[in-house]
């Protein structure tokens, strides 16, 4: 990529800083809500699922509010910087809730601090990865930085997947207060790798254009229809994988035994999704990248059959099980990378199409779908471990209980995965060579200006 290394360094860092608070989140809340404060699942669900129906109409506009902006710092860094300072403090709150609430103050409590968690995410979510689009060109040097941003971002997603639950009960006098430790140890983290990311890379200085109106933005990016199918397929593949990783907490500990194993199941996984992701341009030297999506999904669906089979034949060693983790998550990192790369090619696909050029507002919706992927996955993780009867009170679960848990965990993402394989294969249609002919074209565009 263009650009120095220090440039490289700080968006690497800030990807860990940001994904480690994701991670934390996506995939605990739903177990410090349901199996530590004692909130129903169904609720923490809908409620999660409402945020996002907030989130749909907030997290564009905030993409609309990035591309108006223009400070002497740029239009991405004061609002990372601006929104990593609030959400930090979000987080917090939101794992340390105070032990005198219950009853109806403690779901008050619960919903809002989740809602401003989500609200001021995007803050600073939006501009970071808008930064993406807007300071590389089409090509090696656009996939370069998606695969440091997405790698070093896995990493991050990794530490608290691998760490919490083996953190928080040794942490304090107990879960709760263990998680509220935590969350602070994460929070801290995430300001300073943020603060060292603004510090560090630079906007391109470009010519603005002229302000486009609210009407005009949305216009642009429903009429972005490649924009659309990569939004979809972010959806459908992300809450698949979330799904499992929502309900992995409690089939370690309700159905193997052993929730210290959740951490392996996740270092694992993490190493996987990292070699996988690394290995992008290798495997870019022979496929294209549509044709490499669809033989990662292959794989993680290869996974998720190989995990379904060994935990209805009652396999309980270590080692079979962890191997299924590296084979879902070799495939998950992939499609994360290229995901971004595409959403970042639609950008110059929409400019091509209607004379702007929108970054943030296009990935408004990555952060949106993102966050919708999540919810999705809870609300049905949440119904589902309360129609199956799961019993956190009870020293052994039902068999029906425990299949119901597998089904879940498993067959649902399966049906989903192949979802995103058929859709990618059919709608989707920036190859290679139609994004360098779009290249082409907006670099004729632009000189003919001159």
């Amino acid at each position: 990529m263009k650009g120095t290394a220090k440039q490289a360094l700080g968006y690497g860092l800030g990807a860990v800083g940001k994904d480690m608070v994701y991670a934390l989140v996506s995939g605990f809340i739903l177990y410090y809500y349901n199996d530590i404060l004692g909130i129903s699942g169904t609720f923490t669900g809908v409620m999660m699922m409402a945020a996002r129906v907030f989130d749909a109409f907030n997290d564009p506009l905030m993409g609309v509010v990035v591309e108006k902006t223009n400070t002497p710092f740029g239009k991405f860094r004061p609002w990372i910087f601006t929104g990593t300072v609030t959400n930090a403090l979000i987080l917090y709150g939101m794992f340390a809730m105070p032990a005198s609430l219950t009853g109806t103050a403690m779901l008050v409590y619960a919903s809002a601090a989740y809602v401003l968690w989500g609200v001021t995410y995007t803050l600073m979510d939006i501009p970071f990865w808008s930064m993406i689009p807007a300071i590389t060109s089409s090509g090696k040097e656009r996939e370069n930085l998606s695969v440091i941003g997405r790698t070093c971002a896995a990493v991050g997603y990794a530490v608290p997947t691998v760490l919490t639950m083996l953190l928080v009960v040794r942490l304090g006098s107990g879960e709760r207060e263990g998680f509220a430790i935590f969350a602070a140890a994460v929070a801290v983290v995430f300001v300073v790798t943020e603060l060292v990311c603004v510090a560090l890379v630079r906007e391109k200085l470009t010519e603005r254009q002229k302000a486009a109106t609210v009407k005009e933005m949305f216009s642009a990016l429903i009429h972005n229809d490649q924009a659309m199918v990569v939004v979809v397929g972010i959806v459908v593949f992300n809450a698949s994988l979330y799904l499992t990783t929502q309900l992995a907490v409690y089939f370690f500990k309700y159905d193997i035994g052993n929730s210290d194993l959740f951490s392996l199941f996740g270092t694992v996984g993490g190493v996987g999704q990292i070699l996988s992701m690394v290995s992008l341009p290798l495997l870019r030297r022979r496929w294209g990248g549509k044709q490499i999506l669809v033989g990662a999904l292959g794989v993680t669906i290869a996974g998720y059959l190989a995990l379904f089979a060994l935990s209805m034949a009652g396999v309980r060693a270590v080692a079979p099980l962890a191997a299924t983790a590296f084979v879902i998550y070799i495939g998950f990192g992939l499609a994360t990378v290229l995901t971004t790369v595409f959403l970042a090619d639609t950008v110059d696909y929409g400019e091509y199409k209607t004379g702007r050029r929108n970054e943030s507002v296009v990935f408004s919706m990555q952060t949106f779908v993102v966050k919708l992927a999540s919810a999705v996955s809870v609300l049905i993780a949440g119904v589902g471990i309360d129609l199956i009867g799961l019993d956190d009170t009870a020293a052994v679960q039902t068999e029906s209980t425990l299949l119901g848990l597998r089904l879940l965990m498993v067959a649902l993402p399966v049906a989903g995965l192949v979802f995103s394989i058929l859709y990618f294969v059919r709608k989707y249609r920036l190859t290679e060579a139609e994004n360098a002919r779009i290249s082409e074209a907006l670099r004729q565009r632009e000189g003919s200006k001159g």
